[in-house]
């Protein structure tokens, strides 16, 4: 037995000190029976002060980071870093036989998701991308009902997931990868996928930019995924609007209204209305506690010594996606992708119900890049 399956819980590190981290899975990871919150890497010295303090928690600058992963101290660590980023920070810790809980999208590239794969192979450790939409209540139901044939043959999905990010932001400054696409987009792309029970075959996309702001990136794009059998998915993300986040389903025996889609929060309850045959019923599961919730999961993971569901592979399969949209941007090209056999590996098991933790007030100094 290793080290880390005879003890009752796994020690995590949060790399990042970012909105996410302070926001959600800091605070979130303590409804989680099975975790522990052991440490921080950060490049801030507020951050690090503040948070040692609250969470009681030791903390590691980013030059300190090979020390921290060889320390004993952890098992695994929750990587929060800036896309760009992700590889940095996952591939020496999966190295090191340390496991990683890692922020979606896992990468910039396709070649940093092989990368990370191999890299957790080589050590022994676990890798699970931060899909915590595949242990809520509501978004595991809408899945298995889809897959079990209960609207028949699925026909088109329509979504809308819109935010007005600060212009000094990371996200706001750094280019596609770090921009609105992969940050909102990956949601809507992981969702049809597996409401779908299938891989795209084929992209085209549209963006503009904001007339009077200063993203560095189209801020606004309209993606359409092409399915086999006729299936298309159209949606549109954007960063310099009102903030909005719902999708349509049509299948061949009903509807699906999901409002809100992908959002979390100690009062977000995933809602959706169901038509079938003429008859309509609302799905309202109240609010879950979603980063507590992937994260016990994910400890589950480690602790019995099985694969977690979202392993590298699922977020390779969306970074393909992504990376073909950037292609149809770039050349205003229709792109082929690669088929792929669907993976229908999402079962009710990974749900989680817990209790929501109420966040911090307000995050200590967010505004650097750094993390």
């Amino acid at each position: 037995m290793s080290a880390t399956t005879s003890r009752s819980k796994v020690r995590y590190a949060v790399v990042g000190g970012g909105e996410i981290a302070q926001m959600a899975f800091m605070p979130g990871i303590s409804a989680a029976e099975n975790s522990e919150l052991t440490a921080l890497v950060t490049g801030d010295p507020q951050k690090a002060e503040a948070l040692g303090k609250r969470y009681g928690i030791s903390t590691y600058t980013y030059e300190q980071y090979d020390e921290l992963l060889a320390s004993g101290e952890i098992d695994a660590v929750y990587v929060a870093t800036p896309n760009f980023r992700h590889r940095e920070h996952a591939e020496p810790a999966l190295k090191a036989g340390i496991h990683v809980l890692l922020e979606k999208p896992m990468a910039t590239s396709v070649a940093d998701c092989d990368a990370m794969i191999s890299a957790g192979k080589q050590g022994n450790a676990k890798l699970m991308v931060a899909y915590r939409l595949h242990h809520e209540p509501a978004t595991v139901d809408m899945i298995l009902r889809l897959q079990s044939g209960e609207l028949g043959r699925t026909h088109s999905f329509t979504s809308h997931f819109t935010q007005d990010l600060n212009e000094k932001n990371h996200r706001a400054t750094n280019g596609y990868w770090a921009g609105v696409v992969p940050d909102q987009g990956t949601y809507q792309i992981n969702a049809v996928r597996h409401l779908f029970g299938a891989e795209p075959i084929a992209v085209s996309a549209t963006g503009r930019k904001h007339p009077t702001k200063n993203y560095d990136f189209d801020d606004t794009v309209s993606i359409t995924l092409e399915f086999d059998e006729g299936r298309m998915a159209t949606f549109v993300v954007s960063c310099s609007a009102a903030g909005i986040d719902r999708f349509t389903l049509v299948a061949e025996k009903g509807t699906i209204d999901c409002q809100p889609s992908y959002i979390f929060g100690p009062d977000v309850s995933i809602k959706s209305t169901w038509t079938i045959k003429g008859e309509t019923t609302e799905q309202d599961p109240g609010p879950t506690e979603q980063f507590g919730g992937q994260t016990e999961y994910f400890s589950t993971c480690i602790l019995n010594d099985v694969q977690p569901e979202a392993d590298g592979e699922e977020g390779r399969r969306d970074m393909r996606i992504l990376e073909a949209i950037k292609q149809a941007l770039d050349t205003g090209q229709r792109q082929e992708i690669e088929p792929l056999e669907y993976r229908a590996r999402i079962t009710s098991e990974q749900i989680r119900r817990l209790t929501p933790v109420e966040p911090p007030e307000e995050a200590v100094s967010v505004a650097t890049i750094s993390g």
